[in-house]
């Protein structure tokens, strides 16, 4: 059996099948990239829930392992060389979880395809999506001056027109899915869906941009992976 112990994390969170990788996360747009690419690849792992509302990611456990105190995380007990690895930014994790698996991230030229728009959800959509939801759903409506919204959606609106360009001719961001895709869609589920902010980003002049996102959210494991872990 692997042993964990030398993690302090696990003394938080314990480890119930410390043979397969360690997910600290929680359902937020960065964290459900890691449980979709986990149940896309089939790797098998054990999720814990880092609960926000209790503060989790700010305790000395979870410092340990993201001292940026942010999730998701992961430890994989059968990393690089047999050793245990961990790790923390969701890029990276989904990076390193292509590589392991052999899936989702192709060879050769397509690689730096698909790379360079994981890095355009992790630079442009993620941060600015982010913004629009704070001004709009979050605490930052409250603030009277319109031009911070105002900045942040027209960005967006922006992206969103790149996107729609990208996917007038083609099902997935760099060709075939990806973990480009898995980045993506989750952020662009949140935009429209929970922070509600489509009207003001100009989603209904969109075509493309929206039939991706429901061929994202039909695919069976991102419907499972956008519920872990779960809340008990």
């Amino acid at each position: 059996m692997t042993d964990l112990a030398s993690f302090p994390i696990t003394r938080r969170w314990p480890a119930t099948r410390p043979e397969v990788i360690q997910l600290y996360s929680l359902t937020t747009p960065n964290g459900v990239k890691v449980s979709i690419m986990l149940e896309e690849t089939g790797l098998p792992y054990e999720p814990h829930l880092v609960d926000f509302g209790k503060n989790d990611q700010m305790t000395p456990e979870f410092l340990s392992l993201n001292p940026n105190n942010k999730i998701p995380a992961i430890i994989d007990p059968n990393g690089p060389d047999g050793k245990p690895l961990p790790l923390f930014e969701s890029g990276a994790i989904l990076i390193y979880l292509a590589e392991k698996s052999g899936q989702l991230l192709p060879p050769g030229a397509a690689r730096y395809e698909v790379i360079q728009w994981l890095m355009f959800q992790m630079g442009g959509i993620g941060p600015m999506v982010g913004q629009v939801g704070f001004f709009h759903h979050f605490a930052g409506k409250e603030i009277e001056d319109p031009r911070p919204k105002a900045r942040y959606a027209a960005e967006v609106a922006r992206l969103l027109l790149v996107l729609e360009g990208r996917l007038a001719d083609r099902d997935w961001v760099a060709g075939d899915y990806s973990i480009a895709d898995i980045a993506i869609g989750p952020w662009l589920r949140t935009l429209r869906d929970y922070y509600k902010a489509a009207e003001i980003v100009g989603w209904a002049d969109l075509t493309a941009v929206p039939a991706y996102l429901e061929r994202f959210l039909a695919r069976p494991a991102v419907q499972r992976g956008l519920l872990i872990p779960a809340r008990s």
